[in-house]
């Protein structure tokens, strides 16, 4: 027998049953540092900055919703899931980084952590993909699950 979940006892992919499990409040947060450089960053006026393409960090923000939400689509084992809530928050850190955290919530019988590093990691290509005309020197790093809640194994 194997340790993983999403095989069956003869090593065949499968869908994790969660059928009888019960329903719980469910939190997931996870973060997503880019190097941007002090050019990229200096170009910043009242934390926002506006390209051709349009504004960066709200267009990063909607692009991250959007990937939390088709987060079944994209990873074969995940659950279609009924999202209460999606938080997606893109802050300046210092003269060359910024940091992106997204929080997930649902009522559900399963966890939210792949939906939240979705949500973290397009939201980081997408401001990849906003600047990359100005410099292509940018980094995305330290994508990660900092927090889950209301499963069987919470991270905090």
């Amino acid at each position: 027998m194997n340790n993983f979940t999403h095989l069956d006892n003869k090593n065949q992919p499968k869908m994790v049953n969660v059928g009888n499990k019960k329903v719980t409040k469910r939190i997931a947060i996870a973060k997503a540092k880019i190097f941007l450089g002090k050019e990229i960053i200096s170009l910043f006026k009242e934390d926002e900055l506006t390209t051709k393409k349009g504004p960066v960090f709200q267009t990063a923000i909607i692009a991250g919703i959007q990937a939390v939400k088709k987060t079944s689509e994209l990873i074969p084992m995940c659950h279609p899931l009924i999202i209460n809530g999606i938080d997606i928050n893109i802050e300046i850190m210092d003269n060359e980084n910024i940091e992106i955290l997204c929080t997930v919530e649902i009522d559900g019988k399963t966890g939210v952590e792949m939906e939240a590093l979705t949500g973290a990691s397009v939201a980081a290509l997408t401001v990849y993909d906003m600047c990359k005309a100005i410099s292509q020197k940018m980094i995305i790093k330290n994508t990660r699950l900092i927090k889950k809640t209301g499963g069987k194994s919470d991270i905090k």
